[in-house]
């Protein structure tokens, strides 16, 4: 695996090195020790999959509230989403910036999001699957969210959102959120 910094700490790009052969290749998606020896520890204990059928749907911004905050590892296992985070942590030097990366079937590409940043996509084709490792176990109640197009972050999405949640839609600008 390859680990790459991103303009926000916490935030990797972990790009694959698949070995390839006559039957096809293969790769490590995650390995606890590789990912440490990185620099970037990173255990999950939850595995997720989000399936969405059209192409520019909408999913996020959610975060988890203190203490449940959560990291996650997002990887597109077919189709194509374009993957981003925003700097929720206050105090942090990018508080409010955004970064934001193309992850699809084809590029094995993932996106490492550390706990205190918000994470959201847009499906850049139909039929895409996304999966999410998390470091924590899912509790509910503690999900929050902050709207997609909120100026506070100005995302640069490369697609005009076109299905989304009505609570994805509603949520109110981050200056205002809890």
């Amino acid at each position: 695996m390859r680990f790459s910094a991103t303009g926000i700490e916490g935030v990797v790009i972990v790009d694959l090195d698949p070995v390839a052969d006559e039957r096809g290749s293969f790769a490590r998606l995650h390995c606890p020790e590789e990912f440490a020896a990185a620099g970037h520890p990173f255990a999950p204990l939850q595995t997720s999959l989000s399936r969405n059928l059209k192409a520019a749907t909408l999913r996020g911004l959610h975060y988890e509230a203190t203490p449940h905050k959560e990291a996650k590892l997002v990887r597109a296992t077919r189709g194509a989403i374009f993957d981003v985070a925003v700097d929720l942590r206050p105090g942090s030097p990018t508080y409010r910036q955004w970064t934001g990366t193309e992850l699809s079937a084809e590029n094995g590409r993932a996106l490492l999001i550390g706990r205190g940043l918000a994470h959201g996509f847009v499906t850049l084709e139909d039929d895409t699957d996304v999966l999410y490792q998390i470091d924590r176990i899912f509790e509910p109640g503690h999900g929050r969210g902050a709207r997609w197009n909120d100026p506070a972050f100005g995302i640069q999405w490369p697609l005009q959102p076109q299905i989304m949640s009505e609570r994805d839609a509603t949520y109110p600008d981050h200056g205002s959120a809890s």
